[in-house]
């Protein structure tokens, strides 16, 4: 990495980086290995130290104590590889678990290729567990979308070391599937999380390994949603995924070598604003990205000129989210909830019932949310993003039944009766040949984002109104309040006007009800958690806005610059 097409600075940060993780490494070995350690841990430690131990411009080249260490590492590891090649965790035999370590083990294989003397001998050892792994990962299933891709690139990645043309045959029944990413750059599980940590890292390695250049545009498009759905503070929106990260962040950081691959490859201004913008901070997961640039140096080699940032403004169908940003203002509209087509919380569904994030620098509104109690269902998830007259729309309709005695016909003398799911609950009731009387709730809120007046404004209107309704708004830690009174759970507005405050930043609230607040707040979760004694409330400083019986209301969230002092 000393020719003039390499980015030093960069090259140098990676490097100084790795260098302390590998050291971290180096002191937790016995740690590591004493304990009851992933194999994927084992193999990530193995290559962290490969990828300094043959590095010249790394403290760890050449080092004897990290070859040691690797051969430990690599040595136990062997030792947990079954008598099926395959390695157990979470789950038993599993071939997506074992595609992740094989992934890494690979890419340490290629590093020893011209490895200096203390390193070679863990050449011959990888090959044997590779081996070994390479039969059952080729006839072997998955359980969710992004595994197709991590097993696929496992596989590509062993045919490029031992070339194998089942390997690649395998692979191609898997990419015969189609990728699963849509037209707006969202994959079918919406997650930023698994985004950076599978499908993109995969399909990349497919379409480098096996020449497919179309699973590098599927990598770019997705990169153009993960930018333009980052926040100012440089996390990413979770609040459409499917997966584990919709009630947590992802930060930009580790998308690091996935921007600058692409803003190198394609001259892309705009992802090359986005990998500087990442490296004002100390790399993240910097072995891998050592790796990665010594596997391919144009990696490190400079970005083009980046481009200025812009203000965004962008709607997701498939995920039924739209965003906007302008500097430290940024808002999220979200109506994508799987809950309407599937009448369930489930791992995999898109459950969250956060349908507003607004920010204004370090004053974040993390989540506006509407509880209601009715029947037990549990808050406000829309069955879809409108866009009506420059308005996001958000609707629901929820219901539940009273049921009617079972005709004759159905009725069992010893009463007994099968159990079934009625859709809220279970019993032996035979709901499906009961008359049944519904009670409906609908449901409408109406989000307009002003970007330019740095304000949001939305309207809900439920029908009937009578039904109690809490509009909760979780704040993230660090502010204040002003203009509220203490209430279960958290504050409530003493009038019409209120606000939250983080150092100079501000978020004024305005609430104007169509009549008299008359409920006390709350947050229901709704019987699929309190059944289980569990809830999803969020986390932070809550602000609780009870409707009226009218079920109207309007509420206005402008971000504004508190004066010093």
């Amino acid at each position: 990495m000393q020719d003039s097409k390499t980015d030093e600075r960069f090259a140098a940060a990676v490097t100084a980086a790795a260098d302390e993780r590998a050291r971290a490494v180096l002191d937790g070995v016995d740690g590591l290995l004493d304990g009851t350690p992933h194999h994927r841990a084992v193999m990530a430690a193995a290559k962290a130290l490969a990828a300094c131990g043959v590095h010249p411009g790394s403290v760890h080249f050449a080092s004897e104590e990290a070859a040691r260490a690797a051969t430990r590492l690599i040595a136990y590891l062997a030792g947990m590889q079954g008598e099926d090649g395959l390695f157990d965790g979470e789950n038993l035999s599993s071939p997506p678990d074992t595609a992740f370590t094989v992934n890494d083990l690979c890419d340490t294989y290629a590093l020893l290729a011209d490895a200096p003397g203390p390193w070679r001998p863990l050449a011959p050892e990888l090959e044997r567990i590779a081996l070994k792994a390479a039969e059952p990962l080729r006839l072997g299933g998955v359980h969710t979308p992004n595994h197709r891709w991590e097993l696929s690139a496992a596989l590509a990645r062993l045919n490029r070391h031992w070339p194998d043309p089942r390997l690649v045959e395998r692979v191609d029944q898997w990419l015969a599937e189609g990728v699963d990413i849509a037209p707006d750059g969202m994959y079918s599980e919406r997650s930023a999380n698994y985004a950076l940590h599978v499908s993109n890292p995969s399909l990349t390695a497919l379409g480098v390994s096996l020449d497919r250049p179309e699973l590098l545009d599927a990598v770019c498009l997705n990169l153009e949603a993960i930018a333009a759905t980052a926040l100012p503070d440089g996390t990413v929106e979770t609040v459409h995924s499917r997966r584990q990260d919709q009630r947590g962040t992802i930060t930009l950081a580790p998308f690091l070598m996935q921007f600058r691959r692409f803003a190198i490859a394609r001259r892309r201004g705009d992802f090359a604003a986005v990998a500087e913008r990442i490296l004002e901070a100390p790399p993240a997961f910097p072995t891998d990205a050592l790796a990665e640039i010594l596997l391919e140096p144009a990696l490190a080699g400079p970005l083009p000129e980046p481009e200025e940032p812009k203000a965004v403004a962008a709607v997701f169908p498939s995920s039924g989210l739209a965003v906007a940003r302008d500097g430290d203002f940024y808002a999220a509209v979200y109506g994508g909830s799987d809950y309407a087509g599937h009448g369930r919380i489930r791992s995999g569904l898109a459950s969250n019932p956060t349908f507003l994030r607004v920010v204004s620098g370090a004053a974040v509104l993390d989540s506006v949310r509407l509880s209601r109690d009715f029947f037990g269902l549990g808050p406000f998830r829309a069955d879809g993003l409108a866009v009506e007259d420059g308005a996001f729309v958000l609707r629901e309709r929820s219901s539940a039944a009273y049921y009617q005695p079972l005709p004759p016909e159905h009725r069992n003398a010893d009463g007994v009766y099968a159990l079934t799911d009625e859709g809220r609950f279970s019993a032996s009731m035979d709901f499906a040949h009961r008359p049944a009387e519904s009670v409906e709730l609908y449901t409408e809120i109406t989000v307009r984002i002003h970007t330019a007046a740095r304000e949001v404004r939305f309207d809900v209107a439920a029908e009937p109104g009578r039904v109690g309704e809490v509009l909760e708004l979780s704040f993230r830690p660090g502010g204040a309040f002003e203009g509220v009174r203490e209430a279960p759970g958290g504050v409530e507005p003493i009038g019409g006007r209120c606000s939250y405050r983080c150092g100079a930043d501000r978020l004024a609230i305005e609430v104007r009800p169509e009549g008299a607040p008359t409920r006390r707040p709350f947050y229901h979760p709704g019987e699929d958690y309190t059944h289980l004694s569990g809830t999803d409330a969020g986390e932070g400083a809550k602000l609780y806005v009870s409707l009226p019986e009218s079920g109207r209301a309007t509420v206005t969230l402008r971000a504004e610059r508190a004066q010093a002092g």
